[in-house]
C-alpha cells in the first residue's frame, strides 16, 4: 500500500486544454505585445512546454507606435501605451515565423488594423503567406481591444463593429478565430455573443483597463501618449470577473482567460471562474520566464490540492 501511495503522488498531471478546435498542451499561453513577436523567450524556457506563443499584434503595414516613454510602473503592475509598434504582416512572415521553425511550438498570430479592412487586409495577406506551407500557427487572435491607438474609439465596445470585424477575418482563413474584448465597457457579455455569431471560435477575456499616471515633477501625463493601459496583478480581479460572467452567460463559449497571471493560483482562479486557458502577460516585463514559471506552479498548485487535471477546475465557481 505505501509503495502505490507514493506512486500516486507523484502522477502526472494532465496539463492540455481545448480552446474550441485547438488542443493545446498547456493550459498556459503568453499574451500577446508582452514577449513579443517571434521566439525571444526560447532564451528563458523551452516553448513547446507552453501551450502556445501569442505574438505582439500585427497590422498589414508597418507600424511606428506611440512617442516615449511607453511604459511606467505603478502599484501591483504597469502602464503602458506601445501603440501596436510592429514591422507589418509580411515581414512578419519572412522574418520572424520562420524562428519558430525549431522550436516546435505553437502559436496564435494576433492581428489588428484601424477599419474594417486593415482587419480583412491583414488575415488576407497571412493566408496567402501560409499557402501550401506547413507551419506552427494554430490560430489567429483578433485584437478588438487596444486602448492605445488614436483616431478611433475602442472597436471592441461596439458590438456591430466587433462583429463586423470578426466575420471579415473569419471570411480569410480557415485558421480558428479568437476575438480578444476589452473590460472597459458593461456590454462585455452581449459582444462576446456578438462576436461568436460572426465565427469568433473564442472570446480572450481581456485586455488593459484604461489609465493614467502623471509626473511628480511636471504634473504632466507619464506616458507620451498621454493616457495608456493598466494591466498586472492590479487588473486580476476585473479578469476573474468579465471570465465569470462571460462564462455564466456563454456555458459552451470558448474562453482564454488573461489579466495578473503571475503564479500558479491567479491562473487556477481564472479557469475556475471559467477559463478553458489563460495568458501570461505584464509579469513577463519583470521576469521573462514568468510563463514557464506560471505553467510549472499551477501544474504544482493542481497536484497540492488533489487535481489531476486542468478539466477538474474548469469554471469549479458555477458547479
Amino acid at each position: 500500500m505505501v509503495a502505490d501511495s507514493r506512486r500516486e503522488s507523484v502522477s502526472p498531471i494532465d496539463m492540455s486544454v481545448s480552446v474550441g478546435r485547438v488542443r493545446l498542451r498547456n493550459a498556459v499561453m503568453t499574451a500577446s505585445g508582452t514577449s513579443g513577436h517571434s521566439d525571444e523567450l526560447a532564451a528563458y524556457g523551452e516553448l513547446d512546454a507552453l501551450g502556445a506563443v501569442v505574438v505582439k499584434s500585427l497590422s498589414v503595414m508597418p507600424w511606428a507606435g506611440n512617442p516615449a516613454p511607453r511604459v511606467h510602473p505603478v502599484a501591483q503592475g504597469m502602464l503602458n501605451a506601445v501603440g501596436l509598434q510592429g514591422p507589418g504582416m509580411a515581414a512578419w512572415l519572412r522574418d520572424d515565423l520562420p524562428r519558430f521553425s525549431s522550436r516546435d511550438a505553437s502559436v496564435v498570430v494576433s492581428i489588428w488594423g484601424r477599419t474594417v479592412e486593415e482587419y480583412r487586409d491583414a488575415a488576407s495577406v497571412l493566408a496567402e503567406g501560409l499557402r501550401d506551407s506547413t507551419h506552427p500557427i494554430v490560430a489567429v487572435e483578433v485584437n478588438l481591444s487596444c486602448p492605445n491607438m488614436s483616431g478611433h474609439g475602442i472597436f471592441a465596445h461596439d458590438a456591430d463593429v466587433s462583429a463586423e470585424v470578426v466575420a471579415a477575418v473569419v471570411g480569410q482563413t480557415s485558421l480558428p478565430v479568437w476575438a480578444k474584448l476589452s473590460p472597459n465597457t458593461d456590454r462585455l457579455v452581449a459582444i462576446a455573443a456578438r462576436v461568436r455569431e460572426a465565427g469568433a471560435d473564442a472570446v480572450t477575456l481581456v485586455n488593459t483597463v484604461l489609465g493614467m499616471a502623471l509626473d511628480p515633477d511636471t504634473g504632466r501625463p507619464a506616458l507620451g501618449n498621454g493616457g495608456g493601459g493598466l494591466s498586472g496583478r492590479a487588473i486580476h480581479p476585473v479578469a476573474v470577473r468579465a471570465v465569470h460572467d462571460v462564462r455564466a452567460a456563454h456555458p459552451d463559449l470558448p474562453i482564454v482567460g488573461v489579466g495578473g497571471v503571475a503564479d500558479g493560483w491567479s491562473a487556477a482562479e481564472l479557469i475556475m471562474a471559467g477559463a478553458d486557458a489563460v495568458q501570461v502577460g505584464t509579469a513577463t516585463f519583470a521576469d521573462p520566464a514568468a510563463p514557464f514559471r506560471v505553467a510549472a506552479d499551477l501544474e504544482a498548485w493542481l497536484r497540492a490540492h488533489g487535481h489531476r487535471s486542468i478539466g477538474s477546475i474548469r469554471g469549479l465557481a458555477h458547479r
